[in-house]
């Protein structure tokens, strides 16, 4: 193996004694710090400031050091590219070997002799008791490092649970949020990233003080003092006529059939009426009407015309009420697309012809899969047009254009339509949006609750009742 401390070629910044490809911030040097010197650390910095190179950087310090020798990361199977590419420019000397790919070629890579092992979530779970000592259950990691680790806030699901078995010496938790809906949450984070150290009877005063032990999270408005503005506006429309007509028999179809259920009735159902009636809030069934869409199409024309760049994210995916029907209606903008139904070859393809082809200003994203992982400084306008439950899955989203490299102001554009499901979502997301500043940075630690079934039936409709 090449060692680690290598001074590598053509240096361009020089620290700790390496030569590294570009300068470190100050508070990136704080956070490598920290990571390598503590055995448990929750990186949460905010999206954009740069969490990967510190776990790289530090990464390739402790291995410079020998205080380890072999080490694990684990992301989101869209993230498997960008963390290649980010540990070739930052640590070219470390052996990395990536386990991805079918059970042969997986097999294959656990076999391999590095020093960095790279695997999805999906994958470790599938390949947690593979037989021999290469499997990743069988080995000793002296790191182990999750990104995107709000992945494992669900303490009871396989790969979570697959995650916190394996034996290891230091612990790092990568996320920008931490806590995306309720304590329980974090606390399922924090058992990876400090197992053991967690006191449910202590509970408020235990977790704040292991948060103020493990946890370093900086904001943007903090450390990038030259960072331009995001200005965030809500664009409240009203339903066309024949949209209304549909929304209104559909929210009262869905009312008397979740009465019908009785005893029967669960959150799935609520759910279901939920999904109809914002999917309605997009584009009307019958006619095709959109007054979102008009309001959408007449910004994005001059967002183009001023010779900028915008990202439309949209929580659906397929025709009549998701991206492949904007990209439909926007074709005369030539718009990129991109869903999780792409590849990841494919993905990368249009995220470089976007970065690089001035003719290609638009770009639809849905949510889940445009939403993490990726750097689009390149643009400067961002619209929702459609909102998430969760507040820091947009925020993760419009992060990809608020973040380091970002020169212009950025503008963020979320639809609401009036009187409808959306106005309620968008109650509750303000809601959300102040407990995760109060728990998370440290102001409060009351517990978040589950939004249960008559909170959603409240969202629903106001005079709903069981």
């Amino acid at each position: 193996m090449t060692s680690a401390c290598s001074s590598g070629r053509d240096p361009s910044y020089t620290a700790y004694g390496l030569n590294w490809p570009h300068r470190l911030l100050p508070y990136q040097e704080v956070g490598i710090a920290k990571l390598t010197t503590e055995v448990s650390v929750l990186l949460a910095d905010e999206m954009g400031l740069g969490k990967t190179v510190q776990a790289i950087a530090a990464l390739r310090l402790l291995f410079c050091r020998e205080e380890v020798q072999r080490a694990l990361i684990v992301c989101p199977a869209g993230l498997i590219v960008q963390w290649r590419q980010h540990l070739r420019i930052w640590a070219p000397e470390l052996t990395l070997s990536t386990a991805v790919g079918t059970a042969e070629q997986r097999a294959a890579a656990w076999r391999r002799d590095a020093a960095l092992f790279l695997t999805t979530y999906e994958s470790l779970r599938s390949d947690l008791y593979l037989p021999g000592p290469s499997g990743p259950m069988r080995r000793n990691w002296d790191l182990v490092v999750i990104d995107e680790a709000q992945r494992i806030k669900n303490p009871h699901a396989d790969v979570s649970l697959a995650i916190k078995r394996l034996s290891r010496t230091r612990s790092w938790a990568l996320t920008g949020t931490p806590l995306e809906n309720r304590l329980d949450d974090l606390i399922s984070v924090l058992d990876f990233a400090a197992p053991g150290r967690f006191d449910p009877v202590a509970m408020a005063l235990g977790l704040r003080r292991l948060l103020g032990q493990v946890l370093l999270r900086r904001r943007r408005r903090e450390v990038l003092g030259d960072l331009p503005p995001k200005f965030a506006s809500i664009v409240s429309i009203d339903l066309t006529t024949h949209q209304r007509a549909a929304y209104r028999r559909a929210e009262k179809e869905g009312i008397v059939w979740l009465r019908s259920l009785g005893t029967r009735l669960r959150i799935s159902h609520v759910l279901e009426l939920i999904l109809r009636l914002k999917q309605i809030c997009n584009f009307c069934p019958e006619s095709g009407e959109s007054s979102k869409f008009t309001d959408l199409r007449n910004r994005v024309a001059a967002v183009i015309n001023s010779g900028e760049k915008a990202l439309t994210f949209t929580q659906f995916v397929a025709q009549p009420f998701g991206a492949r029907r904007l990209a439909q209606e926007l074709a005369e903008f030539r718009p990129l697309l991109l869903t999780g139904e792409v590849d990841p070859a494919e993905r990368a393809r249009v995220v470089d012809e976007f970065k690089r082809d001035p003719t290609r200003r638009l770009l639809l994203l849905s949510l889940r899969a445009g939403g993490l992982g990726l750097n689009l400084t390149e643009a400067s306008y961002v619209f929702h047009f459609d909102r998430w439950w969760n507040p820091a899955v947009e925020t993760q989203a419009e992060d990809r254009v608020h973040r380091i490299g970002q020169r212009s102001p950025v503008h963020v554009f979320a639809y609401l339509c009036a009187d409808t499901i959306e106005q309620r979502i968008d109650e509750i997301l303000t809601a959300k949006r102040e407990l995760f500043a109060d728990v998370v940075d440290g102001v409060a630690t009351e517990e978040l609750g589950r939004l249960n079934i008559d909170e959603l039936l409240q969202a629903v409709a106001p005079e709903f009742r069981r």
